[in-house]
């Protein structure tokens, strides 16, 4: 038997490079699955993403996912895609298992937490306040520099990295520190400032964008503070969950929303295209 890849609709195409069309998955003539594939991401055109990879549970552990896979991946290539990313459900073991074994390897990974119905304590001597709109000016232009060598770690030319940067600033804060749904908050020890939250609210959960640590501080257990901020921060607002991202190669970061509580909800993995 034979397992191929047929489009099941038209190609959604913008002009400027970017392509996105959905396929069936079919052995010899006979569905048995369905994805979508793009290269319409953040990172161009010459970066392409196999979405919603689905077997039918009856076809499924007959290795269907594995040859659908190396299939998007070949027409990814002939629309000139010269890397592939995919995000994965955290609790989805088989899934897992067959990007790792195909090569891919996770950047980030998207993690939540369920919120207490009280919010946790400060540690004495901790307290928070507004962040002042001095301050904001030089947050900001850290931020920005920031978010955008992130992009540029996961592989985006620096140019686009820094627009998208902008570009995604200026929408998340179109009024800056008044901003609806935008908490910026900054962190003071025993009245010295020590770090920065930046948390938003929307559709009854909330989401950390940034937390940060000032680098003379570092080491001493504040960023559990913030978190712990930004828990109380998210109940006051009637939020019942809290969500973040984190690099792979952030591990005290990991380790700390781990021994929070947080728990994965997807894994964003990538791998090269030869």
């Amino acid at each position: 038997m034979t397992t191929t890849l047929r489009p099941s609709g038209p190609p959604q195409e913008n002009g400027a490079g970017a392509r996105s069309r959905p396929y069936e998955v079919r052995v010899n003539s006979r569905r048995v699955g369905s994805l979508l594939l793009a290269n319409d991401t953040p990172f161009g055109p010459y970066v392409g993403e196999i979405r919603d990879l689905v077997i039918d549970e009856r076809d499924r552990r007959r290795g269907r996912g594995t040859v659908a896979a190396l299939a998007a991946e070949e027409v990814l290539r002939s629309w000139d895609c010269r890397r592939v990313r995919i995000r994965v459900p955290a609790d989805a073991a088989a899934a897992l298992r067959l990007a790792t074994a195909l090569g891919y390897v996770e950047n980030s990974r998207n993690m939540v937490k369920e919120l207490p119905a009280e919010p946790p304590a400060l540690p004495a001597g901790t307290q928070a306040r507004p962040m002042t709109e001095a301050e904001y000016g030089t947050w900001l232009e850290r931020a920005i520099e920031g978010y955008a060598e992130d992009w540029r770690s996961r592989g985006m030319p620096a140019e686009a990295a820094r627009a998208k940067s902008l570009a995604d600033h200026a929408q998340s804060l179109p009024r800056g520190l008044h901003t609806p749904g935008a908490d910026l908050l900054v962190l003071e020890a025993d009245g010295e400032r020590v770090g920065n939250l930046w948390l938003a609210h929307k559709d009854g959960g909330a989401y950390v964008f940034d937390v940060e640590v000032a680098a003379p501080h570092r080491g001493r257990g504040h960023g559990r503070s913030l978190m712990l901020l930004a828990e109380r921060t998210a109940l006051a607002a009637g939020s019942r969950n809290l969500g973040l991202q984190v690099f792979a190669g952030n591990t005290p970061a990991r380790r700390l929303y781990d021994s929070l509580g947080y728990r994965s909800t997807f894994l964003n993995c990538a791998k090269d295209l030869l």
